[in-house]
């Protein structure tokens, strides 16, 4: 056995001793949430828990609809205003951008995605907050100003994975159009863009996983009131939220009633992953 073939030998152990290693860390992780999460459920009722809009821990009255609907909430916002930029930018930086201007736009993009959290939050608290508050209504701290702020975080997200994939497209598709007498333009949207339609699709997913697992930034600017939402310009609590600010000093009941939140969102990131999953594999047939 020459050390060529006892090399790949190690290394195929050492990748699949990581394989295990990330499915082990993912079951231990769904392990201790459910555990710790379904007997609190089944103590509180499972629809009083699921559908409750009270939330008072004082009273042993845990109901977290009006976290769900407010995660719900904000993270539809931020879809609505981070993907169409998000993939609009990417289709820019992958087909139109000259590359003067690709070397600092591309590094601006990056850099985004490296801020903390909560430097995201200072500058919603100290700039969206006061400009929704005096330029729309309400006190600034909302679902709204949730939304913009969420929708600005997750573009570094969208456009990196939506401009790799719209560059692995190969280049015959674009050339194709072309020849057909399509315009530069009508040929990226109407050819590449559709033919790189999945990669897209996992930088959407990958985007709304951020948005709604987003905790810091959303416990600035989103106003944490455990209650439902009437409008776009009220205040509203997240799950994310209402486990960190509560988790340090919970105890019994209440400890656990927080687990289970987490066991919620885990659940909703399960959902979204499966219909991605669905929609990709509709794709490839």
């Amino acid at each position: 056995m020459n050390k060529s073939h006892v090399k790949e030998k190690v290394m195929e152990v050492v990748f699949m001793l990581c394989a295990c290693v990330s499915i082990l860390s993912v079951a231990l992780i769904c392990i201790f949430l459910f555990a710790n999460g379904i007997p609190a459920m089944t103590k509180i009722g499972f629809f009083d828990f699921i559908f409750g809009q009270k939330w008072k821990p004082s009273n042993e009255v845990f109901g977290i609809f009006p976290m769900i609907i407010g995660s719900i909430y904000i993270t539809a916002g931020a879809v609505i205003i981070g993907v169409p930029i998000g993939i609009l930018t990417a289709v820019y930086l992958a087909r139109f951008c000259p590359e003067k201007l690709y070397k600092i736009i591309k590094p601006a993009v990056d850099l985004l995605a490296g801020i903390p959290s909560v430097v995201y939050g200072f500058f919603g608290l100290c700039v969206i907050v006061p400009f929704v508050r005096n330029n729309i209504g309400g006190d600034g701290n909302s679902i709204l100003t949730a939304s913009i702020l969420l929708g600005f975080m997750i573009l570094p997200t969208i456009i990196n994975v939506s401009e790799s994939s719209i560059r692995a497209v190969p280049e015959k598709y674009y050339q194709g159009a072309l020849a057909l007498g399509a315009t530069h333009e009508r040929s990226v949207f109407c050819t590449v863009v559709p033919a790189a339609k999945s990669g897209i699709m996992a930088g959407i997913v990958l985007g709304i996983g951020r948005a709604i697992g987003e905790t810091m930034a959303v416990i600035m600017v989103a106003g944490n009131q455990a209650r439902m939402p009437k409008g776009i310009l009220e205040g509203i609590r997240t799950m994310t939220s209402n486990i960190v600010m509560e988790m340090g000093y919970a105890t019994d009941l209440h400890r656990e009633a927080l687990i289970a939140t987490g066991v919620v969102l885990f659940v909703f990131i399960l959902i979204i992953n499966t219909l991605f999953s669905i929609l990709k594999n509709r794709d490839k047939e």
